[in-house]
C-alpha cells in the first residue's frame, strides 16, 4: 500500500509514525506548504517525492492513497479530488467546515466506490474503544458525558509551536470530535444547543464555547471548550453510566475513583492514531466500508451546521 501524506506539520508525522508500524505500508509522496519542509520530511521517512501541490502526488502512479493532514478549508476540495484521480483517501477531522461540503464529499465517495474515511480518532483511543465494546456487550448505558477540551492559544500556533497558515476552530474541528464520539457511543444527536464567548480581535474565533446535545437514547452531553484555559490541556471526557463512571484522557482510562484501567490488550496497538491508519488500510485492501467512513460520520456534520447556525443568530 503506497501512501502519499498532505500536510507534513505536528500531526502529519503522528499519521507517519503510525503508518512505520503497519506491514506491507510504503509512504511515497509528500506534500507540504514549504518544499524544503516536504523534503526534510520526505528524506526522514523514505519517501521518494516531496513537493508543494497536491496534484503533484495525485498524478503518480506509486501512489494508492492519500492522508490529509491540511488547513480544514481545504479537506473537502482536496478529499474529493483525491477520489476522482482514483485514490483513496483518509482527510483529518474536520471533513469540511460547512455541512453542505460534507455532503458533496459523501456524493463523491459513493460516486467513486474510493474508500474515504475521516480521522475521528477517539472511535480508535484504547480508553473508547473500551467503553464502546462495554455498551455494544450490553454492560454500560451512558446516562451523560461530561467533556472538555482545554487549549491555551494566544497566537496561530500548531502543536509544534510553529506559526500556522490557518486558523483552528472550536466548533468544526475541536467539537466534531465529541459530536461524532457521543453519537458513536450514545445513538443519533436529537437536540443540539451552543452558545460562545467574546470573539478574538486578531484571531477572529470565539475563544470559549458551551455545547449541550441529546441523543435518541435519552443520554446527554455537555462539552466545554476554550483556547483561554492555562493547563491542564487536552480532552478529558468522563462517561457517567447506569453500571460505572469511566474518565478517558486519549488512550488511557480510569474509573470514578481515578484507578487505572488496563486497555493495553483492547486492540494491536495503544496509539490511536496507528490504530485509525491501520483501520483506513486494512478497509482498502479488504475492500469494506472502514469505521469512521464519511457516511458513518455524516451526521456530525449536520449537527455541527446546526449549532453554526443557532451561533450566527446570537
Amino acid at each position: 500500500m503506497r501512501i502519499a501524506l498532505a500536510g507534513a506539520g505536528a500531526f502529519g508525522e503522528k499519521h507517519l509514525d503510525g503508518l512505520k508500524n503497519i506491514d506491507g505500508v510504503e509512504i511515497t509522496s509528500i506534500i507540504s506548504r514549504r518544499a524544503e519542509q516536504a523534503a526534510a520530511v520526505a528524506e526522514k521517512y523514505g519517501a521518494q517525492h516531496s513537493g508543494t501541490e497536491l496534484e503533484e502526488a495525485l498524478a503518480r502512479d506509486d501512489v494508492d492513497a492519500v492522508i490529509l493532514c491540511t488547513p480544514t478549508q481545504m479537506h473537502a476540495a482536496q478529499a474529493i479530488a483525491c477520489m476522482k484521480a482514483g485514490k483513496h483517501v483518509q482527510v483529518e477531522i474536520p471533513l469540511a467546515d460547512s455541512w453542505a461540503d460534507s455532503e458533496e464529499v459523501l456524493r463523491v465517495q459513493q460516486e467513486t466506490g474510493k474508500v474515504c474515511m475521516v480521522g475521528h480518532t477517539r472511535r480508535f483511543n484504547p480508553s473508547h474503544q473500551y467503553v464502546h465494546n462495554k455498551i455494544t456487550d450490553g454492560e454500560f448505558n451512558i446516562q451523560q458525558m461530561d467533556v472538555q477540551t482545554y487549549f491555551f492559544r494566544r497566537k496561530n500556533m500548531n502543536a509544534k509551536g510553529e506559526a500556522r497558515s490557518w486558523t483552528d476552530h472550536l466548533l468544526w474541528h475541536h467539537a466534531a470530535h465529541t459530536v461524532d464520539l457521543f453519537a458513536y457511543q450514545a445513538g443519533k444527536i436529537v437536540k443540539a444547543n451552543a452558545v460562545e464567548g467574546p470573539i478574538h480581535p486578531e484571531l477572529g474565533i470565539a475563544m470559549d464555547m458551551s455545547i449541550q446535545l441529546k441523543s435518541e437514547t435519552g443520554a446527554i452531553c455537555t462539552l466545554s471548550l476554550s483556547f483561554n484555559n492555562d493547563g491542564p490541556l487536552g480532552t478529558f471526557f468522563r462517561y457517567i453510566g447506569d453500571t460505572a463512571t469511566y474518565i478517558a484522557r486519549y488512550d488511557d482510562l480510569v474509573n470514578g475513583k481515578e484507578e487505572p484501567i488496563d486497555v493495553s490488550k483492547v486492540d494491536v496497538s495503544m496509539n490511536g492514531i496507528e490504530l485509525q491508519d491501520r483501520e483506513f488500510i486494512a478497509a482498502i485492501r479488504e475492500g469494506r466500508e472502514p469505521n469512521s467512513s464519511v457516511a458513518q460520520v455524516l451526521d456530525c456534520y449536520r449537527v455541527l451546521g446546526e449549532l453554526e447556525k443557532q451561533l450566527a443568530k446570537g
